[in-house]
């Protein structure tokens, strides 16, 4: 399909499922927070299970071609896997800064990173239960995850971020082989950080897509518009991910403004444009999305583009997030009439 659409991942979680303000009121948890739910702890699996089936659908009113859980189980986008895994003390956590420069409690690594069990295999059939059409699911990445831990175990920084590679590596094969048509690793501090992403980042990626033959994507981003309210209009480490395994590369561009013509950089990959404003309560109109998504195809063929907001749609209120997902499905209508003629079949 010429620009399909689709979350980055996450989707606005229920006030009666998620404690909102205090969601907000704080940086994204490392570590578990489960003062943030609402529900008690015998009824919670039952609720967030409820609450997906409402992302789903929404999604699919919506429109959307590919369609997420919405990440309603997590407390953040990287806590849920992070601190499933051995060789971290979670009742000791330790402290880390945040992309902000803040100081965060994070995992503490006292041992050997090791995936225990699959993480996320169960949440990916129940969405493939509640919706037919293809499903995407995100992991975090190995190089965000041992930046947003305090190592008291390994040599090096990279040797940790390789361990945890290899914890991705055995949650994508066993996302694709439950049938997830994407998986998509979440790299928003090789942005944050990209002198180090320039001497490891993506060399501990690439592990983590070794002998992958599905589908997969990596998102890069300027942070949550809720928590990070200045950006540049251009990314610190981008170009570098021509040399990525990965087949899709998801990116912002709508609060930032970007300029498109880094994306010329990354030709070979598709691109999953983020064309819907965060930072702005209003909604946009379709000839905005449309406009937005004609910056990057001065650079990008159509065929390479996939429409998405930018990063953090958990933050938004329902009725807004539902308003501009309708928006940008209605964009990629007009977007399809104006250049069918120019896509390449079978691409």
């Amino acid at each position: 399909m010429l620009f399909p659409t689709t979350l980055v991942g996450s989707y606005p979680q229920p006030e009666w499922l998620i404690d909102r303000k205090k969601l907000a009121g704080r940086f994204p948890p490392r570590v578990r927070a489960k003062e943030l739910w609402r529900i008690p702890e015998p009824w919670l699996a039952e609720a967030q299970d409820d609450a997906t089936i409402l992302a789903i659908h929404a999604q699919e009113a919506a429109g959307l071609d590919i369609i997420t859980d919405g990440e309603i189980r997590r407390e953040s986008y990287s806590n849920r896997f992070a601190t499933a895994l051995e060789g971290v003390d979670l009742d000791n956590p330790g402290v880390a800064l945040d992309r902000s420069g803040h100081p965060n409690p994070v995992p503490r690594i006292v041992g050997r990173i090791r995936r225990k069990h699959a993480v996320e295999v169960e949440d990916l059939l129940f969405l493939k239960r509640h919706t037919s059409r293809p499903v995407k699911m995100t992991v975090p990445g190995p190089f965000t995850m041992s930046q947003q831990a305090e190592n008291k175990f390994y040599p090096t920084e990279e040797a940790a971020a390789m361990d945890y590679a290899e914890a991705v590596n055995l949650e994508i094969k066993d996302l694709l082989a439950a049938g997830a048509d994407i998986v998509q690793i979440d790299e928003p501090y090789m942005q944050a950080r990209p002198d180090k992403a320039r001497e490891f980042g993506l060399r501990v990626v690439n592990r983590a897509l070794d002998g992958i033959s599905g589908k997969t994507a990596l998102h890069i981003c300027f942070g949550y518009a809720a928590i990070i309210h200045e950006r540049p209009s251009g990314y610190s480490f981008l170009p570098e991910l021509s040399d990525c395994k990965c087949q899709q590369v998801s990116l912002e561009t709508a609060q930032s403004k970007l300029d498109c013509s880094v994306l010329q950089k990354l030709a070979g990959k598709q691109l999953m444009v983020g064309c819907i404003d965060l930072s702005d309560m209003q909604v946009e109109t379709p000839e905005t999305v449309v406009e937005r998504i004609e910056h990057a195809l001065e650079f990008v063929r159509p065929e390479a583009v996939i429409l998405a907001p930018d990063c953090g749609m958990k933050y938004l209120p329902r009725d807004v997030a539902d308003g501009k997902l309708r928006a940008m499905v209605e964009g990629a209508r007009r977007l399809r009439a104006k250049y069918s003629s120019s896509a390449v079949p079978g691409v």
